[in-house]
């Protein structure tokens, strides 16, 4: 059996007096590399600084950062590094510069050097031989610290990790209030693999990141040295990197050997069994009340001591059972989106281009045709222009040369990956309101069926999670009834039950879907063919994400 380097003992946990989770036991091994996965309002960031010990007790001794109840286990000299979910990087700071600030204690030990080299050139200490043996003493201690931490290689390991993180570098010079929220994720990222702790924690890594950079994120999980713990929608990630699955749900964490795939049958196989021994114990349950009850009335007619101990013991015979609990699934959104049939030849793009006002061509020459009842995946690394040509297919006008032709009986409803659509003043009764003419209590009705509680209906937008806003987003488009889906992203901010959700409904859509998605495992169920944005030119891939790779020869 591996080392456990990490147990959470009988834990519970609270957040404003709301329960998060109780009760809850879990070991973590030396070398696992375990995916986090439950539905959003699990717990699962609360779970992972809770490991981390951030909770937020305040103190230095041994519960700080701990849980309300139960106990931590962590092994002796275990360190840890979390990359948290919604990145934070300081200004001012180049790449290179932020990403070389990992190891804040070779930093000291240099500053000390200096520092040191100055004094020993003063002539009161290099005319001292005391003071200067002194001086000497001190800058062997440091330089001996120094090579420790590796310092020598120091500058050069950093810059190999941002190269391998596909940060290469045309980008170090670049201000990191100037990225992506993916590229600031992967300077964080890379700061975590420098210093290199034992137990690697990481919230959603992936979010943002194009399909190169979700690649070479696999490669590095898959070989890093010590333990990781992944929280993560992306389900074709979960099967590259995870030997394990621990999964968080109704405030129960259980946990299953292998990859996502392997979870999701072995996942059912334990409900089917579940099911079937709650449905047996049932029968039984039945069978012993019907005897009590049998003994009970016997007793009462004719008073017999041995039916009342006969009731008796049957009665502690069903209080000792062990019960098996029902099988009940989580609460999912409802989503329909009942397209219909228009125009044949549904979407044309002939020789289109988009030059910007300062002279910068985006892409030139783009021809594509899109049929009734076809599923497209748009892809192409991030900055390509695949948001841009979405917002010029809602706006054909505003193509600067070539031509963009809708079918005539085309309705289009369009997700935006950065929900700008939304107004985050208005409440959510409003926004749904303003999509269809519905009356204020079926708004409210039509909005529980996305998960909402009755309270959020009347929230400003601006409230709500990401998820939420993702939720609010599908729930237009369905009261908004297009027959042709511009998709950027729609995953995004999902989890993975609202994801299968979306994939089952797009399955039975009756119209065309356009979805630009660095989702693997969505592509795969999803499209038919793909469509990549690469240096301003369309290439056409006949299948999923998987026959795209197998095309490419995986050279992304």
């Amino acid at each position: 059996m591996a080392e456990i380097i990490l147990k959470l003992d009988h834990v519970a946990v609270s957040l404003a007096g709301r329960p998060i989770f109780a009760d809850l036991t879990w070991e973590i091994q030396r070398g696992q590399r375990i995916g986090l996965v439950g539905p959003n309002g699990a717990g699962k960031s609360t779970l992972m600084k809770l490991v981390a010990a951030e909770l937020g007790k305040a103190g230095d001794g041994p519960d700080a950062g701990g849980p309300d109840a139960g106990s931590v286990f962590r092994l002796s000299g275990l360190d840890w590094g979390r990359l948290e979910q919604e990145p934070r990087l300081p200004p001012g700071h180049t790449v290179l510069q932020e990403a070389l600030t990992a190891l804040p204690a070779l930093g000291a030990i240099e500053r000390e050097l200096d520092a040191l080299a100055d004094r020993m050139s003063r002539p009161e200490v290099y005319g001292d031989p005391a003071a200067l043996s002194k001086a000497l003493k001190a800058q062997e201690r440091l330089l001996h610290q120094f090579d420790q931490l590796d310092g020598p290689r120091y500058e050069s390991r950093v810059k190999e990790t941002l190269v391998a993180l596909d940060l290469d570098r045309s980008r170090w010079d670049t201000l990191t209030e100037h990225l992506s929220g993916g590229q600031k994720k992967l300077i964080m990222l890379a700061k975590l693999l420098v210093q290199q702790p034992g137990l690697l924690l990481l919230d959603e890594p992936d979010n943002h990141l194009d399909l190169p950079a979700k690649r070479a994120l696999e490669g590095i999980i898959r070989a890093y040295p010590g333990t990781v713990v992944i929280i993560s929608h992306d389900r074709y990630l979960l099967d590259e990197v995870a030997t394990h699955i621990a999964e968080l749900e109704n405030g129960r964490l259980t946990t299953y050997i292998g990859n996502y795939t392997a979870y999701t049958t072995e996942r059912q196989l334990r409900r089917l069994r579940q099911q079937q021994m709650y449905a047996a114990q049932q029968k039984e349950i039945a069978r012993i009340e019907a005897a009590i009850a049998r003994f009970e009335l016997w007793a009462s007619l004719v008073v017999n001591e041995r039916h009342i101990r006969q009731a008796r013991s049957r009665q502690k015979m069903l209080d000792r059972m062990d019960k098996v609990e029902k099988v009940t699934d989580a609460r999912r959104m409802t989503l329909e989106l009942n397209g219909w049939r228009g125009s044949n030849k549904v979407l044309e793009l002939a020789d289109v281009a988009r030059t910007f006002a300062n002279g910068r061509t985006l892409f030139r020459d783009l021809n594509l045709m899109l049929w009734h009842g076809e599923r497209v995946g748009l892809v192409g690394p991030n900055g390509a222009g695949k948001s841009a040509l979405f917002r010029l297919l809602l706006d054909p006008d505003s193509a600067s040369a070539g031509e963009v032709k809708v079918g005539p009986s085309i309705q289009i409803g369009y997700y935006a990956q950065e929900q700008e659509t939304l107004d985050p003043a208005q409440d959510l009764i409003t926004c749904i309101r303003a999509a269809a003419p519905l009356t204020r209590e079926a708004a409210v009705a039509f909005l529980l069926r996305f998960l909402f509680s009755y309270d959020q209906t009347t929230q400003p937008i601006g409230k709500l999670s990401g998820g939420e806003r993702s939720r609010l987003q599908l729930a237009r488009l369905v009261l908004q009834r297009p027959n042709l889906l511009l998709l950027d992203e729609p995953t995004n901010n999902l989890d993975i039950p609202a994801i299968e959700v979306l994939e089952e409904t797009l399955d039975e859509f009756v119209g065309t879907v356009l979805v630009i998605s660095h989702d693997r495992y969505f592509l795969d169920r999803t499209v038919d063919r793909i469509v990549e944005l690469r240096n301003g030119r369309l290439t056409e891939y006949v299948g999923g994400y998987t026959d795209y790779l197998a095309e490419r020869g995986y050279d992304e």
